[in-house]
């Protein structure tokens, strides 16, 4: 695939279908870690809100905190592809996620002249969430509802919010939440056509050291077949399962697409031969 997105009339015939559509985009991953391609996604979804798009941005930055708990000898720890978080990685994560990712690309969509309001799920209670364990210290948390309230007032006005994936409950304790959970959950929240999950990965794939495997489309059935025979495994999995609660939710697709290939969002939306796997009922 080139580096560069040339327009053709199927081009064109997409951005007709999408024109005032609303996708919500999680960004996460090493897909984060090289500054100049963080900022040609960026650019990438300035071009989809010119064209007409409704965006919101929710963000993760795991690679982040973990260089930060590594700095302060803290050994980060995960299961089942989702981050176990105690009261002193908390701090870190709100520190680098709020503190530090959101902020910079809010700081990237302002040099492509446009407004971006930098949020977390915390504000205006717009995520409420709690524990995923029954450990009180173990501060991982679910999504109990999301109040789509503010976002429709920022997209209406068309701002583009930017989501940091921490939340809190009614009580404020806080909690750090997996990015693909809670961007499924806004999607179905403002009832989004799609869900995009921008990784490190190609998509799903038959065979892991071969992404000539990819699967370009799937649905839930397939999804089903491929869980029983492991082939979706490991961090793969929540990112699954963020999918499918989308389509369940009334979203209408679901895209995971590596988020390090150029271009790629844009390869993914505005072209029928796309680069990623697409998730359908």
């Amino acid at each position: 695939m080139t580096d560069r997105f040339y327009f053709s009339n199927d081009t064109l015939s997409l951005i007709n279908k999408y024109i005032g559509s609303t996708f919500v985009i999680k960004y996460g991953g090493s897909a984060m870690q090289d500054f100049s391609l963080q900022s040609q996604v960026i650019k990438d979804l300035s071009l989809l809100y010119y064209l007409g798009i409704n965006i919101v941005l929710v963000h993760g930055g795991g690679m982040f905190i973990n260089q930060w708990l590594r700095k302060l000898n803290i050994k980060p720890l995960f299961e089942n592809g989702v981050r176990i978080t105690d009261t002193q990685t908390m701090d870190i994560v709100e520190m680098v996620l709020i503190g530090k990712v959101n902020k910079q690309l809010v700081s990237l969509f302002n040099q492509n002249r446009i407004s971006s309001v930098g949020l977390s799920g915390q504000d205006a209670n717009l995520v409420i969430a709690s524990s995923i364990s029954d450990s009180s210290v173990n501060l991982t948390g679910r999504v109990d509802s999301v109040n789509p309230k503010l976002l429709d007032l920022l997209l209406s006005n068309r701002f583009i919010p930017v989501i940091a994936s921490v939340a809190s409950d009614y009580n404020g304790n806080k909690y750090n939440i997996n990015a693909d959970s809670i961007a499924s959950s806004i999607a179905v929240a403002i009832k989004a056509e799609k869900l995009i999950l921008l990784t490190d990965m190609p998509g799903v794939l038959l065979d892991l050291n071969d992404y000539s495997t990819l699967i370009k489309e799937l649905n839930l059935e397939s999804v089903k077949s491929l869980k029983s025979k492991n082939v979706i495994s490991g961090g793969m999995i929540p990112k699954i399962q963020s999918c499918v609660d989308a389509l369940n939710g009334n979203v209408q697709s679901a895209h995971i697409i590596d988020g390090r290939i150029r271009h790629s969002l844009l390869h993914e939306l505005l072209t029928y031969d796309r680069v990623g796997s697409m998730i359908v009922l």
